[in-house]
């Protein structure tokens, strides 16, 4: 008998279908990866089963019996948790406080010492090792995914729910997550694992099941399939995972920095001391661990954050004081991480967040906008860029996160750009999209552009880079080559590492 099952859940949102009759089941001691595109309902379903919505039809039978989960209190109450990709811990709260705020949400109150002891104790028992009187806002991303782990471990979840776990993980702490999944197994938890990362999959699962526009393709068990068929279950089609990096021209530096410091936004210096050079024709992938200066680095470079010292030169100009609209004229692109509060403007319309840039650049019109050219610009971009859309009028927020991410490559890269900055370009994208966005990256360098390629993916990085540099504490740690053998040097210099000697 299963552990868990999920029978003909439907759920329906204004206007869409989210789920459609799925069927899931999920066996004790049992890693199920749960795999689909952007918007296929895997989080909805999961989000159900927590608790924090409610299902239109269906049932979820939990150790042989129907159960109807009214919120996440009551889903930890059952023994289902779910760490979420943002993470709910208190900051000023050190790992003890934050277990016990848990506790008490659920109506239990033990002793400080208590909590500290058996926080201790399981993290041994699974090599989640952390110190359990540090406050959360010292910790590091690991750190704090592994607390709310052990925050489910400690109520006694049978079902965890770990939705994009090693998204912001170096492969270290990838594997050390791992280990602790294989631990859970071993004591008969069930995972549900949901990751766009398809060799992760293949690693860490028992079945997989493939979500595709609210229903389920299939459930296949891992030794019976592939990460290419999985692939092509997601999206519908065959999907290239080879790209091939042409040879092309390098030319001269298009960026070079020099001594930058960057404060964040809590007035610290995140950015130190950083010296960087990105070439024509190359992709520079700058890897590292959330918050150690990437987006403070991207946005004194594109001017949206003051430099407190050193220099910004572009194309043989130095730009450390020009504003942005100077910087976008002369040929510097943006993708930020954030694509929805940042990169667009959500309620605008398609066609506005399309040529918003060209029209304050005056190129649709200058005392007056250029309706007919404005309208055939944006067919134009929708059609090459084949962004899905009910209409060019539509607001931007209705988008899927893909069609989001192409209307930003079709506004930022439709202008030809010299540099392009691309923040995480695929986090939280299916594979169809990251697909389309590493092929356009790979075209605008033969092309001839410079792309500055900041993620903590190293699949990523590996996949479309020429050179790897590795940031840590706001500074350039050290350089590699895009290749595996260097994997574990690059790992272990993000996790500010730096006597690790270089590949022969």
């Amino acid at each position: 008998m299963a552990l868990l099952e999920l029978r003909n859940i439907t759920k329906r949102f204004p206007g869409v279908l989210a789920n459609d009759n799925v069927n899931l089941s999920v066996e004790s001691g049992e890693v199920h990866a749960l795999l689909g595109e952007n918007g296929a309902g895997k989080t909805t379903l999961m989000k159900i089963l927590f608790g924090i919505y409610r299902m239109d039809s269906g049932e979820i039978i939990f150790k042989g019996k129907p159960v109807s989960i009214r919120s996440p209190k009551h889903a930890l109450e059952l023994g289902i948790g779910m760490v979420q990709q943002h993470f709910t811990l208190v900051p000023s709260f050190s790992a003890v406080e934050n277990v016990l705020l848990g506790l008490k949400e659920m109506g239990i109150i033990p002793q400080a010492q208590e909590v500290r002891e058996k926080l201790l104790r399981l993290s041994r028992i699974y090599g989640l090792e952390i110190d359990p009187d540090e406050k959360v806002w010292k910790m590091t991303v690991g750190e704090k995914q592994r607390l709310e782990i052990l925050k489910l471990l400690y109520s006694g979840a049978e079902v965890l729910i770990l939705d994009e776990p090693t998204a912001v993980l170096t492969p270290q702490e990838t594997r050390s997550l791992f280990k602790a999944i294989e631990q859970m197994k071993e004591r008969g938890a069930a995972v549900i694992f949901i990751s766009h990362k398809l060799n992760e999959v293949m690693e860490i699962a028992d079945r997989v099941t493939v979500l595709r526009r609210g229903k389920v393709v299939g459930t296949v068990k891992k030794e019976d399939t592939s990460t290419r068929e999985l692939a092509a279950m997601m999206v519908g089609r065959e999907v290239i995972f080879q790209f091939e990096k042409k040879k092309v021209e390098i030319g001269p530096p298009i960026l070079r920095i020099e001594g930058l410091k960057v404060r964040g936004d809590k007035g610290y210096l995140t950015v130190k001391s950083l010296d960087l050079e990105v070439r024509a024709g190359e992709i520079l992938g700058v890897a590292g661990v959330a918050g150690n200066g990437q987006k403070e680095l991207a946005e004194s470079i594109y001017g949206l954050r003051p430099v407190e010292e050193g220099k910004i030169l572009f194309d043989g100009n130095d730009i450390t004081s020009w504003p942005i609209p100077k910087r976008i004229n002369a040929g510097i692109a943006y993708i930020p991480q954030d694509r929805k509060e940042v990169a667009v403007a959500q309620n605008l319309s398609v066609a506005e967040n399309l040529v918003m840039k060209d029209c304050c650049a005056g190129k649709l019109g200058r005392m007056k906008l250029d309706r007919r050219r404005i309208d055939l610009t944006v067919v134009r971009l929708i059609e090459e860029f084949n962004i899905k859309t009910p209409s060019p009028a539509i607001r931007s927020r209705y988008l899927s996160g893909g069609n989001i991410q192409k209307l930003i490559l079709a506004r930022e890269l439709s202008r030809s750009p010299k540099l392009i900055i691309a923040e995480h370009p695929t986090r939280g994208l299916d594979v169809g999209a990251m697909e389309y966005v590493y092929t356009r990256l790979l075209e605008e360098k033969e092309r001839g552009a410079a792309v500055l390629l900041l993620a903590g993916d190293l699949d990523e990085i590996f996949t479309i880079s020429d050179r790897v540099a590795v940031i840590y504490d706001g500074k350039i740690v050290g350089y590699a080559n895009p290749d595996e053998s260097e994997l574990e040097r690059i790992g272990l210099l993000m996790a500010g590492v730096t006597d690790v000697q270089e590949s022969a």
